[in-house]
Protein backbone atom coordinates (compact mmCIF):
# COMPACT_ATOMS: atom_id res chain seq x y z
CA UNK A 1 0.00 0.00 0.00
CA UNK A 2 1.05 3.28 -1.46
CA UNK A 3 1.56 6.14 1.81
CA UNK A 4 1.30 9.28 1.23
CA UNK A 5 3.81 12.10 2.91
CA UNK A 6 1.94 14.57 3.80
CA UNK A 7 2.22 18.25 5.64
CA UNK A 8 -0.88 19.67 7.78
CA UNK A 9 -1.23 23.29 7.80
CA UNK A 10 -3.00 25.05 10.49
CA UNK A 11 -3.44 23.25 13.71
CA UNK A 12 -6.47 25.11 15.15
CA UNK A 13 -9.44 22.59 16.35
CA UNK A 14 -10.56 20.56 13.73
CA UNK A 15 -6.49 19.36 13.07
CA UNK A 16 -6.09 18.75 16.79
CA UNK A 17 -9.27 17.26 17.36
CA UNK A 18 -10.10 15.02 13.95
CA UNK A 19 -7.12 15.79 11.19
CA UNK A 20 -4.10 15.15 12.75
CA UNK A 21 -5.08 12.19 14.90
CA UNK A 22 -7.18 10.20 12.37
CA UNK A 23 -4.08 10.73 9.48
CA UNK A 24 -2.33 9.19 12.37
CA UNK A 25 -4.63 6.50 12.68
CA UNK A 26 -3.80 5.61 8.99
CA UNK A 27 -0.56 5.02 9.37
CA UNK A 28 -0.55 2.75 6.29
CA UNK A 29 -1.92 5.19 4.02
CA UNK A 30 -0.16 8.91 5.69
CA UNK A 31 2.53 9.83 7.25
CA UNK A 32 2.58 13.54 8.61
CA UNK A 33 5.98 14.82 8.04
CA UNK A 34 5.06 18.44 9.64
CA UNK A 35 2.74 20.32 10.73
CA UNK A 36 2.90 24.38 10.42
CA UNK A 37 0.94 26.51 12.46
CA UNK A 38 1.60 30.53 13.13
CA UNK A 39 1.15 30.09 17.27
CA UNK A 40 4.07 29.21 19.81
CA UNK A 41 1.50 27.57 21.55
CA UNK A 42 -0.12 25.45 19.27
CA UNK A 43 3.61 23.84 18.01
CA UNK A 44 4.29 23.42 21.59
CA UNK A 45 1.08 21.50 22.14
CA UNK A 46 1.33 19.65 18.56
CA UNK A 47 5.07 18.23 19.52
CA UNK A 48 4.27 17.00 22.92
CA UNK A 49 1.08 15.61 22.03
CA UNK A 50 1.63 14.04 18.90
CA UNK A 51 5.05 13.94 18.81
CA UNK A 52 5.18 15.61 15.09
CA UNK A 53 7.70 17.83 13.41
CA UNK A 54 6.37 21.66 13.42
CA UNK A 55 6.84 24.91 11.30
CA UNK A 56 6.67 28.11 11.91
CA UNK A 57 7.44 28.85 8.59
CA UNK A 58 5.06 27.49 5.83
CA UNK A 59 7.71 27.58 3.23
CA UNK A 60 9.60 25.50 5.24
CA UNK A 61 7.03 22.93 5.55
CA UNK A 62 6.03 22.69 1.48
CA UNK A 63 10.02 22.21 1.05
CA UNK A 64 9.67 18.79 2.85
CA UNK A 65 9.35 15.71 0.41
CA UNK A 66 5.88 16.11 0.47
CA UNK A 67 2.97 14.42 -1.61
CA UNK A 68 0.27 16.68 -0.32
CA UNK A 69 -1.17 18.81 2.47
CA UNK A 70 -4.17 19.18 4.73
CA UNK A 71 -5.27 22.55 4.81
CA UNK A 72 -7.01 23.46 8.16
CA UNK A 73 -6.35 27.19 8.41
CA UNK A 74 -8.27 29.58 9.14
CA UNK A 75 -10.79 30.47 6.12
CA UNK A 76 -9.39 33.64 4.14
CA UNK A 77 -6.32 31.46 4.23
CA UNK A 78 -7.17 28.66 2.06
CA UNK A 79 -6.33 30.27 -1.35
CA UNK A 80 -3.06 31.44 -1.01
CA UNK A 81 -2.18 28.42 0.58
CA UNK A 82 -3.83 26.28 -1.67
CA UNK A 83 -1.88 27.86 -4.79
CA UNK A 84 1.17 27.50 -2.65
CA UNK A 85 0.82 23.47 -2.89
CA UNK A 86 -0.47 23.42 -6.66
CA UNK A 87 2.79 25.58 -7.68
CA UNK A 88 5.36 22.73 -6.16
CA UNK A 89 2.85 20.07 -7.35
CA UNK A 90 1.34 18.82 -4.48
CA UNK A 91 -2.66 17.36 -3.57
CA UNK A 92 -4.48 19.37 -1.70
CA UNK A 93 -7.40 18.70 0.97
CA UNK A 94 -8.88 21.82 1.96
CA UNK A 95 -11.31 22.53 4.61
CA UNK A 96 -14.67 24.34 4.09
CA UNK A 97 -15.52 26.91 2.45
CA UNK A 98 -12.31 26.32 -0.02
CA UNK A 99 -12.94 30.40 -1.10
CA UNK A 100 -15.59 32.74 -0.26
CA UNK A 101 -15.99 33.46 -4.13
CA UNK A 102 -16.71 31.66 -7.38
CA UNK A 103 -14.13 33.70 -8.81
CA UNK A 104 -11.21 32.94 -6.61
CA UNK A 105 -12.68 28.99 -6.69
CA UNK A 106 -12.44 29.16 -10.64
CA UNK A 107 -8.46 30.69 -9.62
CA UNK A 108 -7.91 27.27 -7.49
CA UNK A 109 -9.44 25.33 -10.44
CA UNK A 110 -7.13 26.47 -13.17
CA UNK A 111 -4.21 25.82 -10.95
CA UNK A 112 -5.64 22.00 -10.01
CA UNK A 113 -5.85 21.28 -13.52
CA UNK A 114 -2.42 22.98 -14.51
CA UNK A 115 -0.86 20.86 -11.72
CA UNK A 116 -2.63 17.54 -12.30
CA UNK A 117 -3.29 16.92 -8.97
CA UNK A 118 -6.31 16.00 -6.53
CA UNK A 119 -8.60 18.97 -4.68
CA UNK A 120 -10.76 17.70 -2.33
CA UNK A 121 -12.75 19.89 -0.09
CA UNK A 122 -13.82 18.97 3.49
CA UNK A 123 -17.10 18.04 3.34
CA UNK A 124 -17.56 15.07 5.42
CA UNK A 125 -20.71 14.38 5.44
CA UNK A 126 -20.88 13.10 1.98
CA UNK A 127 -19.02 10.12 3.40
CA UNK A 128 -21.34 9.79 6.35
CA UNK A 129 -22.84 5.87 5.61
CA UNK A 130 -26.28 7.32 6.47
CA UNK A 131 -25.87 10.12 4.20
CA UNK A 132 -25.03 7.42 1.39
CA UNK A 133 -27.90 5.12 2.41
CA UNK A 134 -30.28 8.02 1.85
CA UNK A 135 -28.66 8.49 -1.76
CA UNK A 136 -30.17 5.03 -2.31
CA UNK A 137 -32.99 5.04 -0.78
CA UNK A 138 -34.83 8.20 -1.61
CA UNK A 139 -38.64 7.58 -1.38
CA UNK A 140 -39.83 9.66 -4.02
CA UNK A 141 -38.81 11.56 -7.23
CA UNK A 142 -38.39 14.82 -8.20
CA UNK A 143 -41.82 14.04 -10.01
CA UNK A 144 -43.27 13.83 -6.29
CA UNK A 145 -40.71 16.36 -4.03
CA UNK A 146 -43.05 18.95 -2.09
CA UNK A 147 -40.10 20.35 0.35
CA UNK A 148 -36.75 20.12 1.46
CA UNK A 149 -35.94 21.42 5.00
CA UNK A 150 -32.63 22.09 7.00
CA UNK A 151 -32.57 23.25 10.32
CA UNK A 152 -29.20 23.63 12.72
CA UNK A 153 -29.09 24.80 15.95
CA UNK A 154 -25.13 24.85 17.52
CA UNK A 155 -23.94 25.97 20.30
CA UNK A 156 -19.93 25.70 18.82
CA UNK A 157 -17.80 23.08 19.50
CA UNK A 158 -17.07 23.60 23.33
CA UNK A 159 -19.92 20.86 24.94
CA UNK A 160 -18.36 18.31 22.69
CA UNK A 161 -14.78 18.96 22.83
CA UNK A 162 -14.53 18.68 26.67
CA UNK A 163 -13.27 15.33 27.12
CA UNK A 164 -10.48 16.29 24.08
CA UNK A 165 -6.73 17.61 24.90
CA UNK A 166 -6.73 20.59 23.00
CA UNK A 167 -4.83 23.74 22.76
CA UNK A 168 -6.24 27.30 21.58
CA UNK A 169 -3.55 29.30 19.43
CA UNK A 170 -4.13 32.58 21.72
CA UNK A 171 -0.55 34.00 21.30
CA UNK A 172 -0.25 34.79 17.00
CA UNK A 173 0.89 37.90 16.52
CA UNK A 174 -1.46 40.85 16.11
CA UNK A 175 -0.17 41.60 12.49
CA UNK A 176 -0.68 38.37 11.17
CA UNK A 177 -4.59 38.40 12.78
CA UNK A 178 -4.77 42.05 11.33
CA UNK A 179 -3.65 41.01 7.55
CA UNK A 180 -5.61 37.64 7.61
CA UNK A 181 -8.63 39.86 8.65
CA UNK A 182 -7.58 42.24 6.02
CA UNK A 183 -7.42 39.46 3.47
CA UNK A 184 -10.89 37.96 4.35
CA UNK A 185 -12.63 41.24 3.58
CA UNK A 186 -11.05 41.74 0.68
CA UNK A 187 -12.39 37.93 -0.41
CA UNK A 188 -15.97 38.43 0.77
CA UNK A 189 -15.59 41.80 -0.72
CA UNK A 190 -15.47 39.99 -4.01
CA UNK A 191 -18.33 37.43 -3.37
CA UNK A 192 -20.60 39.82 -1.89
CA UNK A 193 -19.68 43.48 -3.13
CA UNK A 194 -21.08 46.30 -0.87
CA UNK A 195 -21.67 43.92 2.83
CA UNK A 196 -20.47 47.01 4.81
CA UNK A 197 -23.24 46.26 7.50
CA UNK A 198 -21.03 43.66 10.08
CA UNK A 199 -23.56 42.13 11.36
CA UNK A 200 -23.90 40.68 7.92
CA UNK A 201 -20.76 40.53 7.24
CA UNK A 202 -20.48 38.08 10.51
CA UNK A 203 -23.33 36.30 9.15
CA UNK A 204 -21.70 35.36 5.69
CA UNK A 205 -18.40 34.18 6.93
CA UNK A 206 -20.11 32.43 10.09
CA UNK A 207 -23.66 30.63 9.61
CA UNK A 208 -23.65 31.01 5.59
CA UNK A 209 -20.13 30.29 4.62
CA UNK A 210 -18.53 28.34 7.60
CA UNK A 211 -22.02 26.57 8.84
CA UNK A 212 -24.84 25.84 6.51
CA UNK A 213 -22.47 25.84 3.74
CA UNK A 214 -22.26 21.99 4.69
CA UNK A 215 -25.69 21.18 4.39
CA UNK A 216 -26.30 22.90 1.38
CA UNK A 217 -23.42 20.41 -0.38
CA UNK A 218 -25.25 17.70 1.26
CA UNK A 219 -28.56 19.14 0.03
CA UNK A 220 -27.10 19.86 -3.45
CA UNK A 221 -26.34 15.81 -3.59
CA UNK A 222 -29.53 14.67 -2.55
CA UNK A 223 -31.15 17.32 -5.55
CA UNK A 224 -28.67 15.65 -7.46
CA UNK A 225 -29.73 12.08 -7.28
CA UNK A 226 -33.20 13.26 -7.58
CA UNK A 227 -32.52 14.64 -10.71
CA UNK A 228 -33.79 18.48 -9.33
CA UNK A 229 -31.75 21.40 -10.88
CA UNK A 230 -30.73 24.35 -8.59
CA UNK A 231 -33.09 26.85 -7.73
CA UNK A 232 -34.01 30.34 -7.79
CA UNK A 233 -33.48 32.77 -4.38
CA UNK A 234 -36.48 33.99 -2.77
CA UNK A 235 -35.82 34.70 0.55
CA UNK A 236 -32.89 35.24 2.86
CA UNK A 237 -31.91 36.68 6.27
CA UNK A 238 -28.92 36.98 8.40
CA UNK A 239 -30.31 37.57 12.08
CA UNK A 240 -29.32 38.00 15.39
CA UNK A 241 -26.49 39.89 15.08
CA UNK A 242 -24.85 38.11 12.43
CA UNK A 243 -25.20 34.56 14.29
CA UNK A 244 -28.28 33.42 12.24
CA UNK A 245 -28.63 32.67 8.56
CA UNK A 246 -31.60 32.17 6.80
CA UNK A 247 -32.41 31.13 2.68
CA UNK A 248 -35.43 29.77 0.79
CA UNK A 249 -34.99 28.26 -2.97
CA UNK A 250 -37.91 27.59 -5.55
CA UNK A 251 -37.46 24.48 -7.15
CA UNK A 252 -39.00 22.87 -10.07
CA UNK A 253 -40.44 25.99 -10.53
CA UNK A 254 -42.29 26.18 -7.89
CA UNK A 255 -43.51 22.82 -7.21
CA UNK A 256 -40.96 22.34 -4.43
CA UNK A 257 -39.32 24.89 -1.62
CA UNK A 258 -35.99 24.22 0.49
CA UNK A 259 -35.83 26.72 3.59
CA UNK A 260 -32.61 26.06 5.54
CA UNK A 261 -31.45 28.01 8.75
CA UNK A 262 -28.40 27.90 10.68
CA UNK A 263 -28.74 29.96 14.64
CA UNK A 264 -25.74 29.51 17.35
CA UNK A 265 -27.30 28.96 20.88
CA UNK A 266 -23.79 30.18 22.21
CA UNK A 267 -25.14 28.66 26.05
CA UNK A 268 -27.26 25.44 25.38
CA UNK A 269 -24.82 22.16 24.96
CA UNK A 270 -27.17 20.65 22.25
CA UNK A 271 -26.46 20.31 18.50
CA UNK A 272 -29.20 19.70 16.15
CA UNK A 273 -28.90 19.16 12.29
CA UNK A 274 -31.40 18.00 10.36
CA UNK A 275 -32.15 17.23 6.65
CA UNK A 276 -35.75 16.39 5.86
CA UNK A 277 -37.26 15.78 2.13
CA UNK A 278 -41.07 15.62 1.72
CA UNK A 279 -42.64 13.49 -0.86
CA UNK A 280 -46.45 13.58 -1.84
CA UNK A 281 -46.54 10.27 0.39
CA UNK A 282 -42.99 9.58 1.89
CA UNK A 283 -40.53 11.67 4.08
CA UNK A 284 -37.12 11.00 4.23
CA UNK A 285 -34.88 12.41 7.61
CA UNK A 286 -31.49 13.13 8.54
CA UNK A 287 -30.49 13.71 11.96
CA UNK A 288 -26.70 14.52 12.51
CA UNK A 289 -24.64 14.16 15.48
CA UNK A 290 -22.36 17.04 16.73
CA UNK A 291 -19.53 16.58 14.28
CA UNK A 292 -16.52 16.32 16.82
CA UNK A 293 -18.84 13.26 18.25
CA UNK A 294 -17.06 10.57 16.65
CA UNK A 295 -18.64 7.10 15.48
CA UNK A 296 -22.09 8.35 16.60
CA UNK A 297 -24.43 7.59 13.63
CA UNK A 298 -26.43 9.97 12.08
CA UNK A 299 -30.02 9.25 12.25
CA UNK A 300 -31.81 8.09 9.04
CA UNK A 301 -35.43 7.39 8.60
CA UNK A 302 -37.79 7.38 6.16
CA UNK A 303 -41.75 7.53 6.57
CA UNK A 304 -44.07 6.29 3.76
CA UNK A 305 -47.68 6.22 4.08
CA UNK A 306 -50.26 3.99 2.45
CA UNK A 307 -53.81 5.24 3.20
CA UNK A 308 -54.54 5.44 6.58
CA UNK A 309 -50.90 3.55 7.40
CA UNK A 310 -47.85 5.31 8.61
CA UNK A 311 -44.70 2.97 8.32
CA UNK A 312 -41.54 4.58 9.69
CA UNK A 313 -37.53 2.89 9.01
CA UNK A 314 -34.79 3.71 11.08
CA UNK A 315 -31.71 2.56 9.08
CA UNK A 316 -28.60 2.02 10.50
CA UNK A 317 -25.82 1.81 7.69
CA UNK A 318 -22.48 1.21 10.34
CA UNK A 319 -20.10 3.07 12.09
CA UNK A 320 -17.59 4.45 10.15
CA UNK A 321 -16.10 7.89 10.68
CA UNK A 322 -17.02 10.32 8.17
CA UNK A 323 -13.79 12.34 9.47
CA UNK A 324 -11.93 9.39 8.65
CA UNK A 325 -13.47 8.02 5.23
CA UNK A 326 -12.95 11.74 3.95
CA UNK A 327 -9.69 10.93 4.02
CA UNK A 328 -9.68 7.70 3.11
CA UNK A 329 -11.19 9.11 -0.22
CA UNK A 330 -8.65 11.61 -0.35
CA UNK A 331 -6.06 8.84 -0.56
CA UNK A 332 -7.78 6.76 -3.08
CA UNK A 333 -8.27 9.88 -5.37
CA UNK A 334 -4.01 10.25 -4.85
CA UNK A 335 -3.17 6.62 -5.43
CA UNK A 336 -6.41 4.24 -7.30
CA UNK A 337 -7.41 7.57 -9.15
CA UNK A 338 -11.03 7.16 -8.22
CA UNK A 339 -13.10 10.04 -8.35
CA UNK A 340 -12.79 13.56 -6.31
CA UNK A 341 -16.15 13.07 -4.32
CA UNK A 342 -16.27 16.48 -3.21
CA UNK A 343 -14.69 18.29 -5.86
CA UNK A 344 -13.96 22.48 -6.08
CA UNK A 345 -16.81 22.92 -8.77
CA UNK A 346 -18.85 21.09 -5.94
CA UNK A 347 -17.30 24.39 -3.76
CA UNK A 348 -18.29 26.89 -6.54
CA UNK A 349 -21.37 25.59 -6.77
CA UNK A 350 -22.31 25.81 -2.72
CA UNK A 351 -20.87 29.10 -2.40
CA UNK A 352 -22.51 30.88 -5.40
CA UNK A 353 -25.79 30.04 -3.68
CA UNK A 354 -24.72 31.15 -0.51
CA UNK A 355 -23.25 34.64 -1.99
CA UNK A 356 -26.46 34.99 -3.82
CA UNK A 357 -28.62 34.52 -0.22
CA UNK A 358 -26.22 37.40 0.88
CA UNK A 359 -26.63 39.35 -1.76
CA UNK A 360 -31.16 38.49 -1.29
CA UNK A 361 -30.66 39.59 2.18
CA UNK A 362 -28.75 42.99 1.60
CA UNK A 363 -30.86 44.15 -1.15
CA UNK A 364 -34.29 43.93 1.64
CA UNK A 365 -35.30 47.20 2.80
CA UNK A 366 -33.64 47.54 6.36
CA UNK A 367 -35.68 47.95 9.45
CA UNK A 368 -34.64 50.03 12.24
CA UNK A 369 -35.90 49.82 16.04
CA UNK A 370 -37.29 46.59 18.19
CA UNK A 371 -41.12 46.85 18.80
CA UNK A 372 -42.01 46.49 22.95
Amino acid sequence: MRCIRVGVIGAGGVAQVEHIPNLLKLSRQFKILGVYDPSPKVRGFVGEEFGLETFSDLDALLAMPLDAVVIASPDALHREQSLAAFARGLHVFCEKPLCYSAADIDELIAARDRAGKVLQVGYMKRFDPSYEAALNMLPGTARTLRYVSVEVNDPDAWPFIRHASTCRGDDVAAGLIASTEAKQREQVDRAVPGIDDPDAFRGFVGPYASSIVHDVNAVHGLLDALGVADGDIVGASLFAKGEGGQGTVRLLGGQALWTMAHVAIPRLPDYRERITLYFDDASLELEFPSPYLNHQPTRLTVHTGDGHTLSSRDIRSGYEEAFVEELKGFWSAIVEGAPVRNTAEHARRDMTLLAGLARHHLAQPKQSGVRP
